[in-house]
């Protein structure tokens, strides 16, 4: 039966990290499981994986017990269900720029009474073949996680409302975009960012819940941890392009000293 242990691991209140898995990779998935990642974070926003590219995303993330969400490019109902009816575990949705924006988005990840998913034998209940569907749906509106982003001076505006929805777990606040609503873009460890994401971490934890943002280093990682943030992603690209940088460059630093 369908269980979250990253969302179990935010309601104790302990930190989880996660990656953003950009190519359509079911390898790169159990690489970044056997690794020890909290969660993998399939990114169907900036890239072209479609709900049939992440299935086997999702087939590789459950066969060791690590739960994958799906950041999804559109708050609509028949686009989200896909991702979910699939097997994605929650819903990350960029640009949520109201409480009416956030609501719509509860609705269309939870089942009635909560939300307004729509119920059939799909992947995600295993085909309706090994359970109660009744049982199903209780079961699936607790374990999945609802992550909203804030990355817009209209989002930042209405950032109480958005706090406040019934059903949001996590606010995620990305520097990236937020820099560019700021009018500082690509500088992301700007002042004017720094101040936004903190100002705005105190509103989140002081309305019970979890505040997300980017940790590209460990550094980055301590130094929000400080402010109140617990929910953390980086790239698997910009891992493995770093990570390759590093070992050509030390490669060819040790050709020139011969």
């Amino acid at each position: 039966m369908i269980s979250n242990a990253m969302k179990t691991k935010m309601q104790a209140g302990q930190p989880v990290v996660g990656v953003f898995v950009s190519i359509e990779s079911p390898t790169t998935v159990e690489l970044l499981a056997h690794a020890g990642v909290d969660f993998v974070m399939v990114d169907g926003e900036h890239n072209p994986i479609t709900a049939g590219d992440a299935v086997n995303m999702y087939r590789a993330a459950e066969a060791l017990g690590v739960p994958a969400l799906t950041r999804i490019g559109e708050n609509t109902q028949q686009v989200i269900a896909k991702y979910m009816d699939a097997g994605s575990l929650g819903v990350m949705m960029p640009m949520i720029n109201s409480g009416d924006d956030a609501a719509r988005l509860v609705s269309y990840v939870k089942y009635p009474p909560v939300g307004r998913r729509g119920l059939a034998a799909v992947r995600a209940n295993e085909y309706g073949m090994t359970g109660a569907m009744g049982e199903y749906v209780s079961t699936a509106n607790e374990a999945t996680a609802v992550v909203a982003q804030i990355e817009t001076l209209e989002g930042i505006d209405h950032a109480d409302a958005i706090i406040n929805t019934p059903g949001v777990d996590v606010v995620f606040l990305g520097p990236t975009d937020l820099s560019v609503a700021l009018g500082i873009p690509g500088q992301g460890k700007h002042p004017k960012v720094l101040d936004v994401i903190t100002e705005l971490t105190a509103k989140i934890v002081a309305a019970g819940k979890v505040s997300g943002t980017i940790a590209r280093a460990p550094e980055d990682y301590g130094f929000w941890r400080d402010r109140g943030v617990s929910f953390f992603l980086t790239g698997a690209n910009a891992l493995l392009g770093a990570a390759t940088t590093a070992y050509v460059q030390g490669t060819r630093a040790i050709e020139e000293g011969r």
